[in-house]
Order: structure tokens, then C-alpha cells, then sequence
């Protein structure tokens, strides 16, 4: 775990409760239809990480003779990741919030900067994303991000600032 979070407890101290993991799982894969084009499904959230995978499809090729996936797919999963992240983060911080009040913070995040470093082609069955926070403040949160390839190879890296007051 990063010391840069603050206040807020390591993942093996504070676990994220059901109904709150379920909101922000409903959120994030149902209401926001991006996501769900993208096929964007969590497979890990813990108070500062999150993980998602997305499976190849025909509309997600960005070079038809490799089969290689969008690099726009790269930068939107790793930044919707990167925003899930910080809205676990939150969730984990503020606990003395319903779940519901929570949630409603999600409202409110947006990105501020976002930079991609693509490093391979996306070529693969599935990609594996994953977000860390680096720091979460009263207004601002930084996080770094991961796209992986189905042998688990580093395909992309993300990083990006989002406001989230």
C-alpha cells in the first residue's frame, strides 16, 4: 500500500462492504453504456485497487490486419479504471457515509489529465486492466494504471489526476 493515501487503511485492515461494492459494480458496468460497449467488468475492487477485464470483440479492432485492439479501448478502459479506483478509495475513506451517500459521489468525479504510454500492440482473446491510487486529497486524486494482455504481459500504462470535490 501507497503511504501517500493518507487516512485511509490498508486493504488487509478495511474491506469495502457488499452493498457498496454492488452499487458502484452496477454503476460502473450498467449505468455508464460506454463501459458496457467497451464490455468493461470488474474482477477485483479493493479501498484502493481495481481490476476489469474485457474480452475481444470485432468492434473493438483498431487495425484490421493484426486483429489489434483500439488504442482509444486502451485509454478509455484505463481511465474509467482509474476513476473506479478512486471511487473505492472514497468508498474506504468515508465510512461513516451509507453506501448510498457514497455512490453519490461519483457525481462529482471527473478527469483532469490523463497520459497513455502505449508500449505493445493489443493483440490478445481477453485484456486484464488494473488502477492504483496514488494519493487521494480532499479534491484532487492521482492513480497509475495497467493494460494487460491475456499472458499478462504490460501492453499500456496510464496515469491520470482526477477532481473529485
Amino acid at each position: 500500500m501507497n503511504p501517500d493515501l493518507g487516512t485511509l487503511p490498508s486493504p488487509a485492515v478495511l474491506a469495502l462492504e457488499d452493498e457498496f461494492v454492488a452499487g458502484l459494480k452496477k454503476i460502473f458496468e450498467e449505468k455508464i453504456v460506454f463501459n458496457q460497449m467497451l464490455g468493461l467488468k470488474i474482477t477485483s475492487l479493493e479501498p484502493s485497487r481495481a481490476a476489469a477485464r474485457i474480452e475481444m470483440r470485432p468492434e473493438l479492432v483498431g487495425h484490421y490486419g493484426f486483429n489489434r485492439v483500439h488504442g482509444g479501448v486502451i485509454s478509455a478502459g484505463l481511465d474509467a479504471m482509474g476513476g473506479l479506483a478512486v471511487m473505492a478509495a472514497i468508498g474506504a475513506r468515508h465510512t461513516d457515509q451509507t453506501p448510498a451517500e457514497r455512490l453519490q459521489r461519483f457525481s462529482k468525479l471527473g478527469t483532469i489529465d490523463l497520459r497513455i504510454d502505449y508500449l505493445r500492440p493489443g493483440i490478445g482473446e481477453y485484456f486484464e486492466l488494473r488502477a492504483e491510487v496514488l494519493r487521494l486529497g480532499s479534491r484532487v486524486a492521482a492513480t497509475r494504471m495497467e493494460f494487460l494482455g491475456a499472458d499478462g504481459k504490460l501492453l499500456s500504462t496510464g496515469a491520470a489526476v482526477y477532481i473529485v470535490s
